[in-house]
């Protein structure tokens, strides 16, 4: 074949297609005033007789029965056909005029259901040749594109399965449902942002999933409209006191029901958005998972399965902010949320808890199966940088706590031992995933080799409540934390174990902080000799600043002191961030 062959044969199918487009459009077009002709002829049999109405429906029947499948409307020449069906008698031997209008006003009222559908395939052919239309020039309408899953519970097939495929059209995911069972078990299985639901279904009403939906928590904030034939006024203020969000009276027009989905999921992801979501990484906020916790728990007490928390802290993020400034701290953060989500699960969710803190939630899933989870999220952090700046990438490593939920925990408790697993991680050389087992931890698939040891803090002070609170600052900055009430526990413990810093208290029973020192100086140990010494003390005195400095301390601080200043100068003693 030529290049001139190939080009005049592309023409020419240009040109069928062009024509076969253009006539799908006339055809619909007719199609639309032959629907109202033969809607009129249905109303005028089902008032009087009129003998030559029947064979001018079945004519009309019949030629569509004919003609739309010639375009590619194979539904409408269906339904034509069933129509041309119901009124083949009136093509037979003539009846008698009494027993023709009987038949004629039998068969008007059987054929109301099936022109109904006739107009519904044409709205759906209507909206298939727009979009096809659209794309082609690149533009799109304001529903085009529209997000959101949708669940349509109705028990009328026809308009079940003409919602749902006009609501595909315009963009969004639709599951259906005949029966309030099935809705049941849909709900159980998958998420939704809004129902539909019919009242008047068979053999439980849609009263019946209201019930459902209040009972649970995680699923009675789902926006909710309701269809209904029915226009009693005592039905909507029922639905809208049980919680439904609009009531819809059938029959109705598509596109009023369109906007109404459109505003109510517009105003609730506005909602969502201001009031659950970190404005910037865009995942739920600490709030949210404080709400939802709780819910997941009263499903599990329901329905009980295993359910995990992954506590994730990004390793070294100081240092990123103070190397290379907030903005690309922003993009650490930003880039490690969204890699975090595209690893999860839908049925999981993702919170930023606080900082570089991010708390993941993993229902239906035991520790291992989770920890193997962080586990490949934290590999793939290895093999490819979290964000880029001006082409410079910028990849980090995070370490991860995993506890599963077992029977009668507190939340609180829960979250404070996949916190806790956390710091050890950190302890153990950052850069790992640990799973919560009781008094100690076990490492997944694998721990990198060559770290350095982390360091260690002994915190030595009768003041049970400030030991408990330097412990818990203290975990912040990657170091194992021991903790002494009185000055001769604290020298055992410095004499069992290498202790990098030692924070003081200057009066303390069975041995005070200076009586510490005056030990610690004379003995000839090397591990006392290299552990460094900050001082707590309530004494402000000049003397007593210079007596504890003469001893040995390598810093003095006098209560009450600032938390930020005490950080900053353990930093500065153990080397960190230097």
């Amino acid at each position: 074949m030529t290049d001139s062959q190939e080009r005049d044969g592309l023409e020419k199918q240009r040109r069928n297609e062009r024509l076969l487009k253009e006539g799908k459009a006339h055809f619909l077009e007719e199609l639309h005033k032959q629907i109202h002709t033969m809607e009129q002829m249905l109303c005028r049999m089902e008032q009087d007789f009129e003998e030559e109405l029947p064979g001018h429906f079945y004519r009309y029947a019949h030629t569509l029965k004919g003609s739309a499948p010639v375009f590619g409307f194979a539904s409408v020449g269906d339904v034509a056909g069933l129509l041309a069906a119901e009124w083949e008698w009136s093509q037979e031997e003539a009846k008698a005029e009494t027993a023709a209008a009987s038949s004629a006003r039998q068969s008007a009222l059987n054929s109301k259901g099936s022109l109904m559908q006739l107009k519904m395939e044409l709205i759906i052919l209507q909206r298939q040749l727009q979009v096809s239309d659209q794309k082609e020039q690149g533009a799109r309408t304001p529903l085009m594109g529209q997000t959101g899953k949708l669940l349509v519970v109705d028990d009328d097939d026809v308009l079940r399965s003409f919602l749902v495929r006009r609501f595909e059209l315009d963009g969004y995911i639709v599951h259906e449902s005949d029966s309030v069972a099935k809705a049941k078990q849909k709900l159980r299985e998958d998420t939704y942002d809004l129902i539909l639901l019919d009242l008047m279904m068979h053999p439980q009403s849609g009263y019946e999933l209201f019930d459902y939906l209040k009972e649970d928590p995680t699923l009675k904030w789902i926006p909710l409209i309701v269809l209904s034939a029915r226009n009693d006024v005592h039905d909507k203020v029922r639905c809208l006191m049980l919680g439904a969000n609009d009531y819809v009276t059938k029959p109705f027009q598509y596109d009023e029901l369109a906007a109404r989905i459109f505003s109510l999921l517009s105003r609730t992801k506005n909602f969502e958005q201001l009031a659950f979501r970190d404005p910037l990484t865009g995942i739920f906020n600490r709030r949210y998972f404080d709400h939802q916790i709780e819910q997941e728990l009263q499903r599990i007490a329901r329905y009980p399965a295993p359910i995990s928390i992954a506590f994730i802290d990004i390793d070294r993020f100081k240092h990123i902010n103070d190397t290379y400034g907030h903005a690309i701290g922003d993009l650490v953060l930003q880039g490690l949320a969204h890699l975090l989500q595209q690893q999860l699960r839908s049925t999981d969710f993702l919170a930023r808890f606080g900082g570089e803190e991010f708390i993941a939630v993993m229902p239906n899933t035991t520790g291992e199966q989770a920890a193997r989870i962080m586990e490949g999220v934290l590999q793939l952090t290895h093999r490819q940088p979290i964000a880029q700046y001006e082409g410079q990438p910028f990849s980090i490593t995070f370490s991860c706590g995993v506890a599963e939920w077992t029977k009668g925990l507190p939340t609180a408790h829960w979250i404070a031992l996949a916190d806790e697993t956390m710091y050890r991680a950190k302890q153990q050389g950052r850069d790992r995933v640990l799973i919560a087992g009781g008094k100690s931890e076990t490492a997944v698939l694998f721990a990198p080799e060559g770290e350095l040891k982390p360091k260690r803090v002994l915190v030595a002070d009768d003041d049970g409540i400030l030991r408990s609170i330097l412990a818990s600052r203290l975990k912040k900055l990657s170091v194992q934390v021991a903790e002494a009430k009185d000055g001769e526990e604290a020298y055992r413990y410095l004499h069992e174990h290498d202790v990098d810093l030692c924070i003081l208290d200057g009066v303390m029973p069975r041995m005070d902080g200076f009586e510490l020192l005056k030990k610690m100086k004379a003995d000839s140990g090397e591990r006392l000799r290299n552990t460094r010494i900050l001082m707590l003390s309530g004494k402000k005195r000049e003397e007593d600043i210079a007596l504890a400095l003469q001893l040995g301390a390598d810093e003095y601080m006098s209560k009450p002191f600032s938390l930020v200043e005490l950080e900053m100068r353990v930093n500065h003693l153990l080397g960190i961030n230097e």
